[in-house]
């Protein structure tokens, strides 16, 4: 197997699902689906069984994945250090988030990056707030952000998705919608949702849009700044609010119920940089952010 072989096959491996390896490796869809036919064919049986619904192992790709995939990982490693030892990757990256989930994916990241770069330390520095959650990029308070997409800046770089969550709606525990197995996004048409202050229109409009399908615009009531005050004016019973799904891992609440919602597109949270502060530290986090984990 040449290199580019065992990074597809480990890549579909862990994601199951050919656009989203083809788009992790920068290859068109073709390409990585004929890479795995030709690997099949040279071992002479499956690794993966295909339906119009889903992609899984076979009981051989799980052998061959478990049987490469820690050598590689140690092989990768080792031409990271030997890189990072000649680059002089050293030195301290302020990391910030954006909710506790994307915290939990930077730490993983953080502990591979110290084994690679231990002459550099990288930490969470800080939380970000909704209401300009970029802000700590501009007044360089962090150099990496992950935070949740889209983010279309002409003074940033948008880097890999560390993270692909669904999405809820927050409303009170007495709401009318409470008691439902699922909603719609037509449905926020119905109450008020919150403004929020600083936050880039096009971002805000994203995940909570101005009309529903039908035309009929979706209200916009009380601003807000941070996260808590967004789910006091929901818990007050003053709004509903669109969240994605790690709300309901570390936030539940007595006060609060989250209904999935049905027809939302998948949320993406990913790294963020200033162009202009660009360097080695940065460009070695990002490319270990890229890779299977």
């Amino acid at each position: 197997m040449n290199e580019y072989e065992i990074e597809t096959f480990l890549t579909l491996a862990e994601e199951l699902h050919f656009r989203r390896t083809a788009e992790r490796l920068g290859l068109s869809q073709g390409r990585t689906s004929q890479i795995i036919r030709k690997l099949e064919r040279r071992i002479g049986t499956p690794l993966f069984e295909r339906t119009s619904r889903r992609v899984s192992l076979t009981p051989i790709g799980r052998q061959l994945r478990d049987g490469i995939e820690p050598a590689h990982r140690q092989i990768q490693r080792e031409i990271a250090k030997a890189a990072a030892a000649g680059r002089g990757i050293r030195g301290a990256l302020r990391l910030g988030f954006f909710g506790p989930a994307t915290a939990h994916e930077l730490s993983l990241i953080i502990d591979e990056f110290h084994d690679r770069h231990p002459d550099c330390e990288a930490q969470l520095t800080l939380e970000t707030q909704i209401d300009d959650h970029l802000a700590p990029l501009r007044d360089e308070s962090v150099d990496l952000l992950a935070t949740l997409f889209p983010v279309d800046e002409p003074d940033l770089t948008v880097g890999p998705v560390l993270l692909r969550e669904t999405w809820v709606l927050a409303v009170p525990s007495r709401h009318p919608f409470a008691g439902r197995t699922s909603v719609l996004l037509d449905d926020l048409a119905e109450d008020t949702v919150p403004t929020v202050d600083g936050a880039p229109a096009y971002w805000l409009d994203q995940h909570i849009p101005p009309r529903a399908s039908s035309g009929r615009p979706i209200r916009r009531g009380p601003s807000v700044t941070t996260f808590q005050a967004a789910l006091a004016l929901v818990a007050a019973g003053k709004a509903i609010l669109p969240l994605t799904c790690q709300a309901t891992r570390y936030y539940a609440r007595p006060d609060l119920a989250y209904v999935p919602v049905e027809d939302a597109s998948e949320a993406h949270y990913g790294l963020v940089w200033k162009t202009t502060r660009e360097n080695a530290r940065i460009r070695a986090f990002a490319e270990l952010a890229r890779r299977p984990r």
